[in-house]
């Protein structure tokens, strides 16, 4: 196997325009060798454009791209060592499987003594051996997609770029193919970029998160630092399923603020924002985190079931408070325990630890 692996990706000040339009706005971001780095993000957040610029396919409008520590601007494509995969798998229709492996090898003027070698390294790699005279259209969507990743892997790139890569596999095969390629990834070692709007797919797959909005990152950090402590609203509502209830900042002390949303509770929130007194907030919390208990209690909201929705190991209930805000709540489904029932008076309680706050925009 190749050694050429876990090589460093520097983006310093990158933007770009399409006319007026600012796509990609001042990202900095410094990827270790042997990192998987996943771009999460809506569609048109500029996470697609970026990688591209890092390919090559793309020059942007300011900013540098650095490999291991060295400009990479003046390189096309073809000679930037990366390495991109894309959705719809982009194989030659009357290519065999060992021959779209080939194809890049041929490209670059590997010895015909070496290709072949290579080529059953690669589809090894990737448990395709045994399909090696077929054509694409014989394979299914996953198998597809393991041959891109060999033709990608094949040549030996710096830098792996995935766009989208699962988008066109149904649900199951998705799975397995996200375990796949972060059992290549590892095995491999090869530094790589994952452009993905699957929340789920980010976070079970990256070391880190780089999440975008508006053609800017708004967050980096790992997955679970992304998922339990968000910086910023929008990061919060996109990541994961929140609960956001509107209140009132009264006061913060000793590290922890309380703050009075409409039902009339008073919440506890730590890791709180520098905000003052009658400043409009919005209190998230997941609806994992909280809990339903019969009895009033301290920060606990008055409500009432409106649905309840069995899934499989855990139940979802929608509570509507007496304000009319809408909460679910996500427990652990005992056998022996009766679910609750549309129209029961519950409290719900949302501890301090699990609460974030942030500005009203």
């Amino acid at each position: 196997m190749a050694s050429n692996r876990g090589h460093r990706l520097r983006l310093e000040d990158i933007s770009h325009r399409f006319g007026d339009v600012l796509a990609v706005r001042d990202i900095n971001l410094d990827i270790a060798g042997g990192e998987l780095v996943a771009l999460l993000g809506p569609s048109g957040c500029g996470k697609s454009t970026l990688l591209r610029i890092v390919s090559g396919f793309i020059r942007q409008s300011s900013g540098r791209v650095l490999f291991d520590g060295e400009p990479v601007d003046h390189l096309p494509p073809s000679r930037r060592g990366a390495g991109i995969v894309f959705q719809n798998y982009a194989l030659f229709p009357h290519m065999t499987v060992a021959e779209n492996v080939a194809y890049g090898l041929k490209a670059q003027k590997w010895a015909r003594r070496r290709i072949a070698p290579r080529v059953a390294e690669m589809l090894a790699l990737v448990h395709m051996s045994e399909f090696t005279g077929r054509k694409p259209r014989q394979l299914s969507g996953g198998q597809q997609q393991r041959v891109a990743l060999a033709r990608c892997l094949a040549t030996d790139p710096k830098v792996l770029l995935l766009d989208e890569p699962f988008g066109a596999l149904d649900k199951n095969l998705r799975l397995d193919m996200q375990i796949e390629v972060k059992r290549l990834q590892r095995e491999y070692g090869i530094t790589t970029i994952l452009v993905t709007h699957d929340q789920e797919e980010a976070l079970s797959m990256a070391d880190r998160i780089a999440v975008m909005a508006r053609g800017s990152i708004e967050q980096v950090s790992s997955p679970t630092e992304i998922y339990d402590r968000p910086k910023t609203l929008f990061v919060n509502q996109f990541v994961g399923s929140a609960n956001v209830i509107a209140g009132e900042f009264m006061r913060a002390q000793d590290g922890v603020a309380a703050v009075r949303v409409g039902e009339g509770a008073l919440l506890k929130v730590e890791e709180t924002p520098q905000l003052a007194a009658g400043a409009p907030v919005l209190v998230s919390v997941r609806p994992e985190q909280l809990r339903l208990n019969a009895a009033p209690g301290e920060g606990c909201i008055a409500g009432v079931v409106k649905a309840v929705m069995p899934l499989g190991p855990h139940v979802v209930y929608e509570v509507e408070t007496q304000s009319g805000t809408s909460l679910k709540v996500s427990e652990p489904r005992a056998p022996a325990t009766p679910l609750r029932r549309p129209g029961e008076s519950v409290h719900v309680a949302a501890p301090a630890a699990a609460c974030r706050v942030f500005p009203k925009p």
